[in-house]
């Protein structure tokens, strides 16, 4: 009798254990692991870098990205894979391409050929054609000037499996350009061609074709005197918000000369023809998509439907100054969250991008707090939450005094965001924000000037567990940065050189995991 009594009490113990347990949400395991972001797109383990070969087809948000499986550091490429209904949760895929004899697989682009002009469409299905550069590091330690050249695969599964075309390289290196990498392809209307803009230096070039095989020469775009490395790059058009003109805009990442240092995206606007780049902005003028630290090889979704017509971009949540360094250890590097870009015309004269964050990522709200304005009355108020390091903040305030919000641990870091009235100027500070040593001028203060003269402007703020992003002034500004507190923040404070009788709304919303 004793004997079955225990055997009772240990089943009995062992149930009350494992319902226990069931009641951990699967969000959980992911808090436990230090840094690792909830809601941004992570590699499972091991490295990634630039997105790549952004496309939708069949109800499906492709993200193909830089990946080294074996390492935590940059290593031989390979595409990684992954695919999402909404570009906020995601399935991990087998990994697309692979090194072969040509090379590693840096980045590109993916189509659909809807009119399967490349003739790789089997029974009415139109095929996914990557464009990708192989790099031969062979020829690179031999001294050679040519070791990077374009390449394409397809896919007549969904970009499930991929099979590299027999005639690779479809655009061989002229010879003399080290760097000449990142093709992105679109298909231009007008022409009834393939346009690719490819980076070359300090510069970029326009090739076309009529079936993603064979491409000619069509012109170059680039600064007088610049010498920066362009990565990247990106062509798209656009309607300017409010009426039906249409402009091109030209997207370049920088491997040097960002608004806050290191590497960041930028772009022109101007037209195209199918031959040329005309940039219509005065003084060839260069601007910026983030003025953050950490928003870097940003590209856009290629074929999105007409019925849906948004611009959508997403970028690598790192910079190339301490990317390899950063204090997290199974997995490198998170992606920005998804964006919709749109162009509109200044009271300067000039065209600029506006940026907010998609409309899917209201979807991971909860616990929404709207903050009853008569309760603040002082410098400093706490906001309430519910959960610690995933929050999403929108206010709407005059541009009277400064105002910041202080995120702070219990480890007692700290990170500040906000507005600086005597400059003028948007900022995130993580000077003191946790783990710095990694790489000297990680522990800074990012800084940009407003662009608009409106005293009421917008600010929301997405903090992530180690990152933030803030859009103000009704997306025409964003700023990104990665941080990585001891533990994460436990509370936010609003704070202001004055009573915040300027405010105008306040919402938290607590962010699913």
């Amino acid at each position: 009798m004793a004997h079955k009594l225990t055997i009772l009490l240990f089943l009995l113990t062992m149930l009350y254990g494992c319902s226990k347990q069931n009641k951990i949400e699967p969000s959980s395991y992911l808090l436990s692991e230090q840094h690792r972001p909830v809601f941004h797109f992570t590699p499972d383990s091991m490295w990634m870098n630039d997105p790549n070969g952004m496309v939708f087809f069949k109800g499906e948000y492709h993200l193909f990205y830089q990946y080294y499986p074996d390492s935590t550091v940059w290593g031989p490429m390979h595409w990684g894979h992954a695919i999402s209904k909404d570009m906020i949760k995601w399935t991990h895929m087998p990994i697309a391409l692979y090194p072969d004899s040509l090379g590693y697989i840096f980045s590109g682009s993916v189509v659909i050929d809807w009119k399967n002009t490349s003739g790789f469409g089997k029974h009415g299905f139109p095929p996914m054609v990557a464009i990708f550069t192989h790099h031969n590091m062979d020829a690179e330690k031999a001294g050679r000037s040519d070791f990077q050249y374009q390449s394409i695969a397809y896919s007549i599964d969904k970009g499930r499996t991929w099979t590299k075309y027999d005639g690779n390289p479809v655009i061989p290196n002229p010879g003399n350009i080290r760097d000449f990498r990142d093709p992105k392809v679109i298909w231009h209307n007008e022409s009834q061609k393939w346009i690719m803009v490819l980076a070359a230096k300090d510069k970029v070039k326009f090739y076309a074709s009529t079936d993603l095989k064979k491409w000619s020469f069509e012109s170059d775009f680039g600064i007088n005197g610049d010498k920066r490395l362009w990565e990247c790059p990106d062509l798209f058009p656009i309607i300017v918000e409010g009426s039906k003109e249409i402009k091109w805009v030209l997207v370049v990442s920088m491997q040097t000369g960002a608004p806050n240092g290191g590497t960041g995206t930028s772009y022109f606007v101007g037209n195209f023809d199918g031959h040329k780049f005309t940039n219509v902005n005065k003084n060839n003028a260069q601007q910026w998509l983030d003025f953050g630290t950490d928003n870097y090889a940003m590209v856009s979704w290629s074929d999105i439907p007409d019925t849906d017509g948004r611009r959508l971009m997403m970028g690598w949540m790192s910079n190339w100054q301490y990317a390899q360094k950063v204090p997290t250890k199974k997995w490198r590097s998170a992606m920005t969250l998804p964006r919709e870009i749109t162009l509109c015309y200044t009271a300067s004269g000039s065209f600029k991008l506006r940026t907010k964050i998609t409309k899917e990522f209201s979807s991971l709200r909860k616990d929404t707090i709207n903050i009853e304005l008569t309760n603040i009355s002082d410098h400093e108020y706490i906001l309430p939450l519910n959960q610690v390091g995933l929050y999403e903040i929108e206010m709407t305030f005059v541009k009277t005094n400064d105002i910041a919000f202080l995120l702070t641990s219990v480890e007692n870091d700290s990170i500040k965001v906000g507005y600086q009235k005597t400059t003028n100027q948007w900022y995130i500070d993580r000077s003191i924000s946790g783990k710095s040593d990694f790489y000297d001028g990680f522990a800074a203060r990012h800084h940009t000037s407003s662009n608009v003269d409106s005293t009421i402007v917008s600010m929301q703020i997405i903090i992530d567990k180690a990152s933030i992003e803030m859009i103000t002034e009704d997306g025409m500004v964003a700023m990104t940065d990665i941080f990585f507190p001891k533990t994460d923040m436990s509370k936010i404070i609003l704070m202001s050189t004055k009573p915040k009788l300027n405010i105008k709304s306040l919402t938290v919303h607590n962010i699913k995991g």
